[in-house]
């Protein structure tokens, strides 16, 4: 009887241990997948917002483990990247080069979950026509409502061709300096004089970055934001500065929704944070949620 005791415990042992350090190695994006965040989004629909978030936010993750982790942080909205792993079951890079395939399976995750794939990008629109309209197709059939992109000055033409024809919002991206868009200033100088729905998707941790400040920047562009990529960083001017919770940085945070307020600003702010991996992310993002939705809530009223 003992000799079979002991041999169930170092079986239940042998079992167990294991178990525990997968747990510990890579604990859950977050904590269910079916919604355990419930968000009061009725002061973001007064306002126009729709918070989601940039899916490199969540990078260690195939994209459709990252559509599970927005659904669970109440994030209906999400805009994809070009070379995230499309799923556990499929490590293609996904891309607008997706199989016919691959682009049912996502569509059909989408519908299951409710989560809208609303922007794509970074991503590159040439000068050439046939390069960039392949961009617009996929857009097109995914049912993507803006790209975001950071083309180089010659490929304008093009892109006013493309968004006037198939009716889909061109966002112009900011990376740190030395980047071709770095300055608002070059962003302006490139859309003033286009078709509005050719305009900025202003990435505020990077105006940081770059030492300007984003509501002076946002009051540049007013009337052409489209979107954001939403940041708060813990440093002013400097390039490695790392993101933390909004609301608890040096970017102002609640003056830039309130300068989005002000210029009536209507779409995507998705949230982009670079620090951190598994559940510390998760909570970081969740602490994001958290603080718009109360500052939306502010402004609202």
């Amino acid at each position: 009887m003992h000799r079979m005791i002991a041999t169930v415990l170092v079986l239940t042992l042998t079992l167990s241990i294991p178990a525990l350090a997968q747990t510990d190695a890579a604990p859950a994006p977050a904590p269910g997948a079916t919604g355990t965040t419930k968000r009061d989004i009725a002061a973001s629909k007064q306002l126009g917002w729709r918070l989601g978030t940039q899916a490199y936010t969540f990078r260690a993750l195939s994209l459709f483990e990252t559509i599970d982790t927005a659904k669970s942080l109440g994030l209906r909205y999400v805009e994809a990247y070009p070379g995230q792993r499309m799923s556990k079951e499929d490590p293609t890079k996904f891309n607008h080069d997706a199989s016919p395939e691959q682009r049912a399976a996502l569509k059909q995750k989408l519908k299951d979950t409710g989560v809208v794939l609303w922007q794509y990008g970074v991503v590159d629109l040439p000068r050439d026509e046939a390069a960039a309209r392949k961009v617009f197709d996929f857009a097109k059939e995914m049912d993507i409502k803006t790209i975001v992109s950071e083309p180089k000055e010659d490929a304008f033409d093009t892109i006013e061709k493309l968004v006037k024809e198939y009716d889909i919002k061109v966002a112009i991206h900011n990376h740190p300096r030395p980047s071709r868009y770095w300055n608002p200033d070059q962003v302006l100088t490139v859309i003033k004089d286009r078709d509005p729905r050719i305009g900025a998707c202003v990435d505020t941790g990077h105006w940081m970055r770059s030492g300007i400040k984003p509501v002076d920047a946002m009051k540049k562009l007013d009337g052409r934001i489209i979107s954001f990529h939403f940041k708060d960083l813990g440093e002013f001017d400097r390039k490695e500065a790392q993101d933390i919770v909004w609301g608890t940085g040096s970017g102002d945070a609640r003056g830039v929704l309130e300068e989005a307020k002000r210029q009536n600003f209507k779409g995507l702010i998705a949230i982009e944070y670079e620090a951190g991996s598994g559940q510390e992310l998760v909570d970081n993002v969740r602490k994001c949620v958290e603080w718009f939705d109360q500052t939306a809530k502010e402004l609202a009223e």
